[in-house]
């Protein structure tokens, strides 16, 4: 696994750090440092096996030798406790062929540092020991367009609430600083450790390496693990000589204590195996019993709920929650009643409904003879009404003997004399002779239509009930299975054979289609071998 080791530092002039001391000892070079005129050199520095400074378009040409740039650098700097220089020490991952750290190196201070104006200077050390890395020292001033250094920060005058500066009581304007450039945000800390992560990354996933750098601590990777303390160089060189150091001391006492939790997370991995093991075993236990057991209505109906919002994928918020509580009003509403006449399952649900249809389409078969015989006894009535309010102009008619005193009276009384004959063949068609009350048939219009009041109220409640588990059954026919689809009529109707044939048909069709809608697996291909 590569190494996660990132460390950033600034070279500040109050702790008595040069950054051309710095640069000395990454690169191996000698360098005279013009602020102490002491000369810097590190000779035992002998695993460097790279160095490059890479500049921004706008920098000076002679920025490009080590000397002259720090010392430029540090010429600028007049504060006894200025910041010289950020630098930068870098695991590279030793899974990487050494033809690539430079490439790798470059490319991120490319990305992170030069593009922003900073000038990166960088060196590769490698001793051939399994820990190759990098130290890159980056300038802490921007430049302008013609390659001079620009101040770290600026004064900005304070203002008030009309946009006047502000004076002090000694007579001065009140002013704060800005700095120039943000670099030294503690932002930047964050945004460049991912970033190293990332580039190393690019090339450990180029040449097909399974292993990724991640420099987040354990805790943010969620990982049970006690970090080691960095040793160092010196404290490294000691426990290599085999002498035993505090802080070596204290890593072996942490690698042992990591090793203790490790077996125990194994103790405890292997037991929670055994314990999902018999958890499994239950579940199918469970399972099984589940759909043994006939589903509940409730159950049904909560399946019906989750599929009308599934169906509701490409719809707005506000419609959604419009179509969510419009479709559970209407169950919840459904389930009260189903509760008030006992209904749990399927069966009793189609039961009940069955029942209930029937008492419906009895009621109002019960009515239809009565509503017959009060529009027949309603005819009665109206021929009755114009038969006794025409018999005297028929009898008056009746009387003329002259044929032509007896025509113009027929043609002045056309409507009354047309009304009472029609009367009369009423009577021979339908009575046959009897006679008729009137009284006696207004009685029983009268018992005739307060019956049928009587029955069709029964009848609107019979119907009301129907129409709920009409619609109920048609909720479930959208989750159970197409065997257990059932075409319900309409309240009060005899349900059609035809139509629930034809409802069943159209949903198989629907179940066939949502089938090849799925994903297939994929059909191992079988090869015929001779032998």
């Amino acid at each position: 696994m590569p190494c996660p080791h990132f460390d950033v530092k600034v070279i500040q002039r109050s702790k008595r750090q040069s950054a051309v001391a710095s640069a000395a000892y990454q690169s191996g070079e000698r360098l005279f440092s013009e602020y102490d005129q002491k000369q810097k050199y590190y000779s035992h520095k002998s695993e460097i096996v790279h160095t490059e400074i890479m500049l921004p378009p706008h920098a000076p040409p002679e920025y490009a030798d080590r000397n002259t740039l720090w010392n430029a650098a540090e010429a600028i700097e007049k504060q006894w406790n200025s910041q010289l220089a950020r630098r930068f020490v870098l695991a590279i991952p030793r899974e990487l062929p050494r033809s690539q750290y430079a490439d790798l190196i470059r490319d991120y201070c490319r990305e992170f540092f030069v593009s922003k104006g900073m000038i990166a200077d960088f060196a590769i050390h490698d001793k051939g020991d399994g820990n190759p890395h990098a130290h890159i020292l980056l300038t802490m001033r921007a430049m302008d367009e013609q390659g001079k250094w620009l101040p770290k920060s600026r004064k900005v005058y304070d203002l008030d609430e009309n946009g006047e500066r502000i004076r002090l009581a000694s007579g001065r304007w009140k002013s704060h600083k800005e700095d120039t450039v943000d670099w030294n945000d503690q932002k930047y800390a964050e945004i460049w450790r991912q970033g190293w992560a990332d580039t190393a990354n690019r090339y450990l996933e180029a040449i097909g390496s399974p292993e990724r750098l991640d420099l987040r601590s354990y805790a943010r990777q969620g990982i049970d693990k006690i970090p080691t303390v960095h040793m160092g160089p010196a404290v490294s060189q000691l426990e290599k000589k085999g002498i035993q150091t505090n802080i070596g001391n204290l890593n072996r006492d942490i690698k042992a204590a990591n090793s203790l939790m490790q077996s125990i997370r194994q103790m405890v991995r292997s037991l929670k195996g055994w314990l999902s093991g018999l958890k499994e075993k239950k579940a199918a236990l469970l399972e099984a019993l589940e759909q043994a057991k006939e589903p509940t209505i409730p159950e049904l109906l909560s399946r019906y709920l989750d599929k009308r919002s599934e169906e509701r994928t490409g719809w707005t918020s506000k419609g959604k929650l419009k179509g969510t509580v419009g479709d559970f009003n209407k169950v919840m509403e459904a389930l009260d009643f189903l509760r008030q006449k006992e209904i749990s399952t399927v069966e009793s649900l189609d039961a009940y409904l069955d029942e209930a249809s029937a008492q419906a389409v009895s009621i109002r078969e019960e009515i239809r003879p009565m509503e017959k015989r009060v529009k027949e006894i309603d005819r009665l009535l109206f021929h009755i009404g114009n038969f006794e309010a025409n018999k005297p102009v028929h009898a008056k008619y009746a009387a003329i003997r002259w044929k032509k005193p007896k025509e113009k009276f027929a043609a002045d009384h056309k409507e009354e004399l047309d009304a009472y004959n029609a009367a009369l063949r009423y009577f021979k068609a339908h009575l046959d002779g009897a006679k008729y009350s009137t009284k006696k048939l207004a009685g029983e219009q009268a018992q005739l239509s307060e019956n049928i009041a009587s029955k069709t109220e029964a009848l609107t409640a019979v119907q009301e009930d129907v129409k709920i588990l009409r619609d109920v059954r048609h909720w479930l026919n959208q989750v159970l299975p197409s065997e257990q689809y059932r075409q319900t009529a309409e309240p009060g109707k005899k349900p059609s054979i035809q139509q629930a044939v034809k409802g069943r048909e159209q949903r198989i069709r629907e179940e066939q289609a949502e089938k090849r809608q799925q994903p297939q697996p994929r059909r191992q291909q079988k090869q015929d071998m001779e032998l």
